[in-house]
């Protein structure tokens, strides 16, 4: 029996996730079964075994891998200078509700109780991750990463409320406490930086 190509099978494995998250997120938990998964991947129900042990896995594990790309995704528009910031708190909250907010639905039907301790892992990852991209904008913005970190989750918290329910006001009155916020730590931190 030949050995399987451990690559290969990541990467089919990656791209059925795909396809199984975004059936759901177009029809829900509820209303996708077992065989809309499968014509999703262009698969046999019983191939879909073969990556995942149970329904359950398949949706913890899909939700988990397409809820990591849609947070890369969202960072990779991330500012790249003082100037930029304007530009990413005005557009990314709409460009993330179009883009992605059937899959930010969808991350909330997870948080059903059966999925409670997975959802718990999912997030406990979150602040390192949020961390990771604040080191990465630190020397474009001049504000150290641990001041960064918790303004992304300001950010991304009202970012994601706004594409869950398009509340203008809510989206609006962060944003504006946001840039106010980030423009006077820019000052601060520039004014501490001179000799």
């Amino acid at each position: 029996m030949r050995e399987r190509d451990e690559q290969a099978f990541q990467r089919k494995k990656a791209e059925i996730m795909e396809a199984c998250f975004n059936c759901y997120a177009e029809n829900g938990l509820t209303g996708t079964g077992i065989q809309a998964l499968a014509n999703a991947c262009g698969l046999s129900k019983a191939s879909l075994y073969t990556y995942f042990d149970t329904l359950d896995d398949l949706i913890v594990q899909s939700t988990a891998y397409c809820m990591s790309k849609v947070e890369d995704d969202f960072m990779q528009l991330s500012p790249t200078s003082p100037q930029d910031i304007q530009r990413f708190i005005d557009e990314v909250p709409y460009w993330t509700a179009k883009r992605h907010g059937k899959k930010y639905r969808l991350m909330y039907q997870v948080t059903h109780p059966k999925y409670i301790e997975h959802g718990k892992r999912f997030f406990a990852g979150v602040t390192e991750r949020y961390s990771a991209y604040a080191r990465q904008m630190e020397p474009h913005l001049g504000i150290p990463c641990e001041v960064l970190t918790p303004l992304i989750f300001i950010f991304v918290r009202a970012a994601v409320h706004y594409a869950l329910f398009e509340d203008e006001y809510y989206l609006k009155s962060q944003m504006d406490v946001l840039k106010l916020s980030v423009s006077l730590l820019i000052k601060q931190y520039q004014k501490e930086g001179q000799p």
